[in-house]
């Protein structure tokens, strides 16, 4: 029987270290299903869902000490059934927000959401220099899934608020269906 674990891994980043820990999934007939990494500082940082038969798990973790005795850090931790099948009607929305970087954003539109009973599906940030006069522009973009109950304009309307209130641009849109 095939089983999901999230595994992560960081650490220093070098030439290799995919190709490393992807051999090591595949010999264990592990697949990578989703996958997020990123060059953050100086260090690497893995997000991966992976499938991999049951009996397997415990030889992954054996396999994956090698890559912790270089200094990576590294868990693999067994998952629950997905949100949307424990929350079946919820609605998948996308939210952009652009804008001059100031502390807070994430936290203020976190906290919104979280006080709507909504969930964070998936969330990415970024920070670059402006074209002229490289003041820092923010963009974030997220996938969320609300509760049924929940009318779009009943809670999009407090992520404009913020908008207004921090001067960012904020696009609510539905995400199609799978």
């Amino acid at each position: 029987m095939s089983r999901h674990v999230i595994l992560t891994l960081t650490g220093a980043d070098r030439i290799g270290i995919v190709e490393e820990l992807t051999r090591i999934l595949l010999e264990r007939d592990g697949n990578v299903e989703t996958s997020r990494m990123a060059r953050l500082g100086g260090e690497f940082a893995v997000l991966m869902l992976v499938s991999l038969p049951e009996a397997r798990q415990e030889d992954l973790s054996q396999g994956l000490e090698g890559l912790a005795s270089l200094g990576y850090k590294l868990t693999v931790t067994p998952t629950e059934r997905p949100y949307a099948e424990v929350h079946p009607g919820w609605q998948a929305f996308r939210i952009e927000v652009e804008g001059a970087d100031d502390e807070g954003i994430v936290h203020r539109v976190a906290r919104h959401l979280s006080s709507q009973g909504i969930n964070i599906e998936s969330m990415e940030t970024e920070t670059t220099s402006a074209p002229f006069g490289g003041a820092p522009l923010f963009n974030m973009s997220a996938s969320v899934v609300v509760p049924p109950e929940l009318a779009e304009t009943s809670w999009s309307d407090g992520l404009f608020a913020i908008g207004n209130e921090m001067n960012l641009d904020v696009r609510v849109t539905p995400e199609p269906e799978d």
